[in-house]
């Protein structure tokens, strides 16, 4: 069953650095799973499955504006430190998440102070060329729920 809009894909991957080294893996979790052709995945990762049949390993490097996004000079914002999730003592180059009215949003500690700390926006990822190494576990439709959602549901899914 090749890979096409209104599906539901499970997907296993590694993700690699510029030296090819792993920093990022589900392995020993649950496979990824999304409703396939609804913005629910990185584009780049979405073209390169579209197409593909259960079982299939494959690697892909995606442009950086189509995975985390190009990164963007400049993008710093002053915030408290108190909407800072992750620690309590916080360091220049540590990362925290944000939550903002969009959702959580990963920053990378620039300065703290006392009460607030400048943080760069950028994905900690943005820009960067990376590697996923993807095998593609399991394929089904969607039922006509999940399609009116806009995403999955189930084991690696979105859970109401």
């Amino acid at each position: 069953m090749s890979i096409k809009d209104d599906m539901v894909v499970q997907f296993n991957y590694s993700l690699r650095d510029e030296k090819g080294e792993v920093i990022e893996s589900n392995e020993g979790r649950d496979p990824i799973a999304y409703l396939h052709g609804h913005d629910n995945m990185m584009p780049g990762i979405e073209d390169a499955i579209n197409g593909k049949d259960v079982g299939e390993k494959f690697t892909v490097t995606p442009a950086p504006a189509d995975t985390y996004g190009e990164r963007q000079e400049g993008a710093e914002q002053r915030v408290s430190v108190k909407h800072l999730v992750g620690t309590k003592a916080w360091k220049p180059g540590m990362a925290a998440v944000v939550n903002t009215d969009q959702g959580q949003r990963q920053v990378t500690i620039i300065k703290v102070g006392k009460f607030m700390a400048t943080v760069d926006v950028n994905h900690p990822l943005a820009g960067r060329e990376l590697t996923f190494d993807i095998e593609i576990v399991g394929a089904r439709d969607a039922s006509d729920e999940e399609i009116a959602h806009g995403h999955a549901h189930g084991a690696g899914g979105h859970h109401h």
